[in-house]
Order: C-alpha cells, then sequence, then structure tokens
C-alpha cells in the first residue's frame, strides 16, 4: 500500500508549521504521522512500499527530534533520533543530530561515532565533517585536563 495522501499532508503541515516557529503545532502533526505510520506498519498493511512508510515514519522521527532539541530536551530528543534510525539506518542527518547532543553533553565518543558513522553514510557532509574535529579535539583536550595521555 502507498503511503497515503492523508499522513503524507500531515508530515508536510509538521514541516510547514516548523517553517513557521510554530513548534507545539509542528510536533502535534509530527506526532500523528508517528502514531498513524506505526498503526499502519503493525497492521501489515504497507508491505508493498514498507520502505516509503519506514522512510516517512523516520522523518517524523528526526523532525520531531529536533524541536525537542530546540526546547532542551535532550533525552527525549535522543529517543526520536534514535527511532528514526531504527527506521532508516542510513539517515545521517538523524545520526549526526544525535552526534550533536552527545557532544553538546560531554559524550564526546559517542558524538565522535555518531558523526562517523555519518560520514561513512554521507561522505559530503560538511557539518558532520567539523563536528567529527571539534568533538576529538575536545575529547583529547578533556583526556589531558584529566592528567591521561591520548
Amino acid at each position: 500500500m502507498a503511503v497515503s495522501a492523508d499522513v503524507r499532508r500531515l508530515l508536510q503541515e509538521g514541516e510547514e508549521f516548523f517553517k513557521l516557529g510554530k513548534m507545539k503545532f509542528a510536533e502535534e502533526k509530527f506526532s500523528e504521522v508517528i502514531v498513524k505510520a506505526e498503526e499502519k506498519m503493525k497492521g501489515g498493511q504497507t508491505s508493498l512500499d514498507s520502505k516509503k512508510w519506514m522512510d516517512l515514519l523516520g522523518n517524523a522521527y528526526n523532525h520531531r527530534g529536533q524541536i525537542k532539541y530546540l526546547r532542551v530536551d535532550f533525552d527525549e530528543a535522543i529517543e526520536d533520533y534514535t527511532q528514526a534510525l531504527g527506521q532508516c539506518p542510513d539517515f545521517a542527518v538523524a545520526l549526526y543530530n544525535r552526534g550533536q547532543i552527545h557532544y553538546r553533553l560531554g559524550r564526546f565518543q559517542q558524538g565522535i561515532d555518531d558523526f562517523k558513522e555519518a560520514l561513512q553514510i554521507q561522505p559530503d557532509f560538511p557539518d558532520a565533517r567539523l563536528a567529527l574535529k571539534t568533538a576529538e579535539q575536545d575529547l583529547a583536550a578533556s583526556l589531558i585536563k584529566e592528567g591521561n595521555t591520548i
């Protein structure tokens, strides 16, 4: 079954609300997409186009994760990015986004791992390349500060 027009419309509405800075409404739309898509997938109604449904679901989780990131709900954002990756393991942007949170929380190695994986998937991802370099430098500095050698 092809991705239904109503679910695609909800995703587009969420993206529009996001662009307008109406995060509450955007989050509601992305959450609706997640619920509807998961219902369809669990009901086995998506076998012919399961990849399309997984991509749609991954995008909805990633978008919702961005909203949570912006309001500094980092643990919830990581959960959404991880869910996005569960649907779309090659989703370089979700890896980058999750890596950014790990980095901001001082979990440099986890951030580095996500950035490296994002770059394996998408080698021409300049933000991930810069984030990786920065995280590696900060990890080295933190180890030196703690008296450890690298």
